[in-house]
């Protein structure tokens, strides 16, 4: 799997999903009838996980829209449509 965010950023991706992650533990301890704190334990483990690994899937998925709305913005220099290019020049 390839990395597609930096090492500061994962770095402080890793302290947030830790401190978020012992938050959500610390509150789940005093209060364990209440099911927010374990969606966010798992936010916070989430983030540690994207910290670790150097990918996240959000970005990932950002770039490969962004990459596709340049392909769909770019189609008229697409060599592809020679029949399209033929009949507008006139030949």
């Amino acid at each position: 799997m390839e990395t597609n965010i930096g090492k500061v950023n994962s770095f402080i991706r890793t302290i947030i999903g830790f401190t978020v992650l012992s938050y959500a533990t610390a509150r789940m301890s005093k209060k364990p009838w209440k099911q927010s704190y374990v969606l966010l334990a798992l936010l916070g483990a989430m983030k540690v996980a994207e910290g670790l690994m150097h990918y996240c899937p959000m970005v990932a998925l950002w770039q490969r829209r962004n990459n596709w709305m340049d392909d769909a913005m770019f189609w008229e220099n697409e060599t592809s449509n020679d029949l399209y290019s033929s009949t507008e020049k006139g030949e």
